[in-house]
């Protein structure tokens, strides 16, 4: 089956208008909020260096949010194919963004590293492979114009003595 679309919607609206709208650069909060139907809202702002607020999620930490909550996604779906019984999974993934002298920036690279312990008895091998197939899956990753990389650390979990 070919050619399959999917259509997504959100609504971002800025809550910032501190009074005087636009007005000057520091006249104004980066505060808004995220809405997609039947979900709740994120609080979301710019990134501190962009005087936005630090208690707030901002563009670039969702981007690598989304990164890596599609490889993990796939990662789980393509072990439970495989017979890899997973019981842990936490990634600690970082992105690099590069902003040049006009202010413009994109971001040059994101590193995942998935900490994944599995069922004793598991291929840790397979399991291992299985995450350049779930990076090759993830649709995230395929629509982004920068390096994903991973960093994966296996372990097996500790047999129970029963």
């Amino acid at each position: 089956m070919a050619g399959r679309e999917h259509r997504y919607s959100v609504t971002v609206e800025w809550t910032g208008n501190e009074g005087a709208g636009t007005r000057s650069m520091a006249g104004y909060s980066r505060a808004h909020l995220i809405e997609a139907a039947g979900k709740p809202p994120i609080a979301g702002s710019s990134d501190p260096s962009f005087r936005g607020d630090p208690a707030r999620w901002n563009p670039e930490e969702l981007l690598l949010a989304s990164l890596s909550a599609c490889h993990k996604l796939w990662y789980l779906g393509l072990c439970a194919g495989a017979g890899i019984v997973v019981e842990h999974y936490r990634d600690e993934a970082e992105g690099v963004m590069i902003e040049d002298a006009s202010g413009a920036g994109q971001f040059s690279e994101v590193l995942l590293r998935p900490e994944v312990v599995i069922a004793s008895g598991c291929d840790p091998d397979l399991a291992e492979a299985l995450h350049a197939k779930a990076h090759a899956m993830c649709f995230i990753a395929r629509s982004v114009n920068f390096p994903v990389r991973h960093a994966a650390t296996i372990r097996l979990a500790e047999p129970t003595t029963d």
